[in-house]
């Protein structure tokens, strides 16, 4: 079913200024990236009989350094704020 572009995405998103933050190398903003993305990282790191819950750590622990590496290389200065417009 295709989504007409009056409607508007349900998911909830992370405030710019946690990115913002994150992307400098704040550590508590970095912790609520991982956080937010904790569940989507699971259901790609899930495999057949890995562990007792079926998440290989290997797998899990590579993404979240990948999602951490590409967050601290994020250029947040080629995003202009809406309200600033």
């Amino acid at each position: 079913m295709k989504k007409s572009k009056k409607q508007k995405c349900t998911f909830d998103l992370l405030p710019f200024h946690v990115i913002e933050a994150a992307s400098t190398g704040d550590t508590e903003a970095i912790q609520a990236v991982l956080k937010h993305y904790e569940g989507y990282i699971t259901v790609l790191a899930t495999r057949k009989m890995f562990d007792e819950f079926g998440v290989d750590e290997t797998l899990r622990q590579c993404l979240e350094t990948k999602l951490i590496t590409k967050t601290l290389g994020f250029d947040t200065k080629s995003y202009v704020r809406k309200s600033n417009q």
